[in-house]
């Protein structure tokens, strides 16, 4: 009979190391993963940053100024060349 218990207990035993190896394994999996995840969530944060001062840049009243002179040639508007439309009655 006893004999039978240890053999149960030896099973038990056999079973419990296993688990806790394929809990390990899962764990360590786990962790590499969230590592991953931390590196790129902070690589998205630095690019999102670089992201937001390029469209800060961007949107100066400057550098659109000058893009629109030099690129597309385009003057100030000045009274002397404004047209006015009238509505004439007949």
């Amino acid at each position: 009979m006893s004999w039978r218990i240890n053999i149960f207990l030896l099973l038990a035993l056999v079973f419990c190391a296993l688990t806790l190896v394929n809990t390990q394994y899962q764990e360590r999996h786990l962790f590499i993963e969230l590592e991953r995840t931390r590196t790129e969530a902070r690589q998205l944060e630095v690019e999102w940053s670089q992201l937001q001062l390029d469209q800060s840049n961007l949107g100066k009243h400057e550098r659109i100024q000058a893009h629109a002179s030099q690129d597309l040639n385009m003057v100030p508007v000045t009274p002397e060349r404004t047209q006015y439309l009238t509505l004439t009655s007949k």
